[in-house]
């Protein structure tokens, strides 16, 4: 009993005294770099000078399982293979998994380096449980993840 209260002050605290950072795993995100990558959008511009494309409008990201929703994004491709490089997307972003979900003000996402990251009063969401920070940045190779800067987590428990 006594070990149990211990552990209940522990988590009770610590949304009051955050982390500034904090390291959680993500079961179902992962993303095969070599997968195709769709994107959808009401429209799109293209500058073949500088490399880039813009989708604009109800974007919609997929590659594997991974799905990225943005206001818009901003598509940048290697000089070198011509292969996409990143992605910036904004305007309001929504990263969805089978059992998590993301929202952010923005996000990067770096195709060469396997990492996803999501910028602006970020929100995860784990079942009943919920963790907020500045940034998250993901590791898309390992499903692990860090939240940076004032992180604040409520976890809901069971009824033991």
């Amino acid at each position: 009993m006594t070990l149990r209260l211990i552990a209940l002050v522990a988590l009770l605290s610590a949304p009051l005294s955050a982390a500034a950072q904090t390291n959680i795993s993500l079961g179902g995100i992962s993303a095969d770099p070599d997968a195709p990558v769709e994107i959808t959008a009401d429209s799109l511009s293209v500058d073949q000078n500088s490399g880039q494309a813009n989708f604009e409008g109800n974007v919609v990201i997929g590659q594997g399982d991974l799905r990225i929703s943005a206001g818009s994004v901003e598509v940048t491709y290697s000089r070198d293979s011509g292969d996409i490089d990143r992605l910036l997307a904004s305007g309001g972003v929504t990263f969805v998994t089978a059992t998590e979900a993301a929202e952010a003000a923005s996000a990067v996402y770096d195709l060469a380096g396997g990492a996803l990251t999501l910028s602006g009063d970020v929100l995860l969401t784990q079942g009943a449980s919920a963790i907020s920070a500045d940034t998250m940045v993901v590791n898309l190779e390992t499903g692990e993840a860090q939240m940076i800067g004032r992180v604040r987590t409520v976890f809901e428990q069971g009824n033991n």
